[in-house]
Formats: C-alpha cells, sequence, structure tokens
C-alpha cells in the first residue's frame, strides 16, 4: 500500500520548491529587465541627485563662510563706531571744557572790571561828596562868620546861631 502521507509531504515539498525557483526566476527576470530598460536613467537620476547634493553642501559651506566674514566685517565696523563714537564724545567733552573755562575766564574778568568801575564810581561820588560838604562848611562858616560881626556874641547867642545853622542844613538838605 502506498502512503498518502508520503506523497503529501513530497507533493508539498516539490510545490514549495518550485515556488522557490519561480520567485528566483521572476526576480532575476526583473533584474535583467530593469537593468535593460530602467538601470541607465536610474543611474543618472541618482548621479543627478548625488551632484546636486555635493553642490548644495559646497553652496552651504561657501555661505557659512561669507556669514562667518560678515559676521567679522560687522564686528569690526561695530568696534570701529564704537571707538568713533568714545572720540567723537571725548572731543565734545574737551570742547565744553574749553567753553566752561572761556565763559568762565569771561565772567571773572566781567566781575573784576564791574568791581573796578563800581570802586572808580564810589571814589568819584566819595570826592564828589567831599567836594559839596567842603562847599557846605565853607557857605556855613561864611553864614555863621556873617552873623557873628552883625551882632555881638555871647554865650547863649553863639548856642542860638550854631542850632539855628544846624536847623538851616537840614532845611536846605530837604530841599534838595
Amino acid at each position: 500500500m502506498f502512503n498518502l502521507s508520503v506523497l503529501s509531504v513530497a507533493e508539498v515539498h516539490n510545490t514549495m520548491i518550485s515556488n522557490i525557483l519561480v520567485v528566483t526566476g521572476s526576480f532575476v527576470l526583473l533584474l535583467v529587465l530593469l537593468k535593460i530598460f530602467a538601470w541607465d536613467s536610474i543611474a543618472s537620476i541618482m548621479k543627478k541627485r548625488e551632484d546636486k547634493i555635493a553642490n548644495d553642501l559646497d553652496s552651504a559651506e561657501q555661505s557659512r563662510i561669507e556669514a562667518a566674514k560678515l559676521a567679522d566685517e560687522r564686528k569690526e565696523q561695530l568696534s570701529q563706531s564704537r571707538s568713533e563714537a568714545a572720540e567723537i564724545i571725548k572731543r565734545a567733552k574737551d570742547s565744553g571744557e574749553v567753553s566752561r573755562q572761556t565763559i568762565l575766564n569771561n565772567a571773572k574778568e566781567e566781575v573784576s572790571h564791574l568791581k573796578e568801575k563800581a570802586q572808580n564810581d564810589i571814589s568819584m561820588e566819595r570826592q564828589t561828596a567831599l567836594a559839596s560838604v567842603k562847599d557846605e562848611v565853607a557857605e556855613i562858616s561864611l553864614q555863621i562868620a556873617e552873623k557873628l560881626l552883625s551882632q555881638e556874641i555871647s554865650l547863649e547867642s553863639h548856642q542860638e546861631l550854631i542850632d539855628e545853622c544846624i536847623e538851616g542844613l537840614g532845611t536846605q538838605d530837604e530841599a534838595r
């Protein structure tokens, strides 16, 4: 008797081998067809992509180098701008200090001139006042001498005459 179970195992084993052969054959056929019809175009596409990526990497490196150079230039310009600003501020401070000194010196000179003028004016006013007092004293002396000569002098009349002259001076000053 023939054992069916052996046949079924052999049949399954043959079916599996035939499937592997069919799949392998199909895969090899697919590879051959790809090589004949599509491999050159796929390879050229891959080459173009490789070239584009290499160019992009080179461009990125170039851009990075240029950006670093621009950053360095900007730092240098900023440093120069800061030093120029510091120089401008220093010159402005120096100019302000010179202006302040000039204004102070001019003010001191003007104060000195005003003091000198005030002292001259005071001196002139003093001279004028002294001359006026001398004139008044001379006038009073003359008036006293006239009255003395016109009257007889006693102690009481002498005192009255002095009081009278002093009161006359007060009324003359008020009249002026």
